[in-house]
Formats: structure tokens, sequence, C-alpha cells
């Protein structure tokens, strides 16, 4: 009788793990607040690749949108209009798919050197102001970029006039960009 007390249990053991088995294997939905913090957490961890970035000064911001000083916003191929930092040298670049330009690919091209390099952080927001010098053989450009957790961006040149020209786009790695760059203008 024992025998049988025995398996029966075990019987019912195995029978009950089986069916636990299949209920917790069963598609799990996150609430809003798991979905909630697993985006907060996964654009933290961003922040902090994208910290990485900026303090090593290797990234470009590849452009889709031009805006000028009075709002005028036309869509542009990210791989020919570009701001590239690597180092002390940044490339600053637009160009257009269409027209040949002093650079051959319908645009300017700038190269120069960086200097007066900040970057401001704002933990809160998860966001990084960075500010710099540019000097060209065209110019002098002051640079403000914005770049939120996400990777879109914004950076806004003042040259020695009183244009500006503001790119905005996404932020990349320089190894993971896709850019061409065309021959420096002058």
């Amino acid at each position: 009788m024992k025998t049988k007390n025995r398996n029966l249990t075990g019987y019912l053991v195995v029978i009950f793990l089986l069916l636990a088995n299949v209920g917790f294997s069963q598609d799990y939905k996150p609430s809003k607040q798991e979905k909630k913090e697993m985006r907060r957490a996964a654009l933290a961890a961003n922040f902090y690749s994208q910290d990485t970035l900026l303090v090593v000064r290797k990234y470009v911001l590849q452009a889709d949108y031009l805006q000028n000083k009075i709002g005028d916003m036309v869509s542009v191929s990210s791989t020919l209009n570009f701001i590239k930092v690597d180092g002390e040298k940044a490339i600053l670049q637009t160009g257009s798919d269409f027209v040949a330009g002093y650079n051959g690919v319908g645009g300017v091209t700038a190269e120069g050197s960086v200097s007066n390099y900040e970057i401001h952080r704002n933990m809160k927001a998860l966001s990084h102001r960075v500010t710099f010098i540019l000097m060209t053989n065209i110019g002098t450009f002051n640079i403000e970029m914005n770049i939120l957790a996400d990777n879109t961006a914004s950076a806004t040149i003042r040259g020695n006039t009183s244009g500006m020209l503001t790119w905005r786009g996404n932020l990349a790695a320089i190894y993971n960009a896709k850019i061409f760059k065309g021959p420096n203008s002058y």
C-alpha cells in the first residue's frame, strides 16, 4: 500500500510540476511601469557610452536635416552632411547628391583643429551639450552640439558672419559612421 501511495504521490508531483512549468512558460508582458524603467535603464546606459565617445572625441554627427537661421529646414544625405570630431581634429561638411560644389560633393568641406572643447552633462535629462571652436583654412566656426540619450543630436554652427546653420541628425561612433568626405575646399 505504501508503494502505491508513493507512486501516486510521485505521479502527482510530476503532474503538478509539468502544469506549473506550462503556466510559467507563457509569454510575460511587463507592466507600463516596468517598460518605463527598462527604457530609462537603456537610455542611461546609452548616455554613459555617449559620454565615453565625447570624452575621447571619436564621434560623428550625421545630419538628416539642415536648418538656416530663419527656420527653413531641408532634408539632406547623412553620408555627405556631417560633423566629425577625431581627437584634436574635426571636419565640417555639407554636400548634395545632385549638384557638384567646391568639394566635389555639392557643398563645402572644412577641416581643421579643435580648441576650447567643453562637455556639459545634464544627468537629470540624460543629455550632453558640447561646445568647441573649429579653426579651418576657410574660417573659424563656433559649434554647439546638443545630444540626447537616444542618439538624436543637433549642432548649431556660427561663423565669422551673422549667419548660422543647424545640423539635425544622429550621433555615431567614428567606426560606425557611414560618411563620404570630399576634398577640402580652397
